[in-house]
């Protein structure tokens, strides 16, 4: 059975997986100060000196919240597909998934204050 929704090979795969970024980053408001956030750790890492290890958190907490922006964009994508009257269900779907992104930005914060505080503090005294 042909699947005319199937990538034919790795560079149509790459070039659908570049398409949804980029839709994320015209579409979404969120993205956009995510990715502000994320330059600006990237900044202060490198103006801050900190480890590998550290570096490898930021890294980490960055793609985090980016992948849960993914995540909570697709789920309501799907949601509107399905449905495009008020549905209590849809709501909490809806909900839910932007709450996914707000637990992974509050541990990006914890991250960051954990790393450069004591690194900020240690520079001020």
């Amino acid at each position: 059975m042909d699947n005319k929704w199937k990538n034919k090979n790795f560079f149509d795969a790459l070039k659908n997986s570049l398409n949804g970024i980029a839709y994320l980053i015209k579409n979404e408001k969120n993205i956009k100060i995510e990715l502000i956030f994320a330059i600006l750790a990237i900044i202060a890492s490198i103006v801050l000196k900190i480890n590998l290890l550290e570096l490898a958190l930021i890294v980490f907490a960055i793609f985090i919240v980016l992948f849960a922006e993914c995540i909570n964009t697709v789920l309501e994508n799907v949601v509107d597909l399905c449905t495009e009257e008020y549905n209590e269900k849809a709501k909490i779907a809806k909900d839910v998934a932007a709450g996914s992104v707000l637990i992974v930005s509050i541990l990006s914060v914890i991250i960051g204050i954990l790393i450069f505080l004591p690194k900020i503090i240690e520079i001020l005294l």
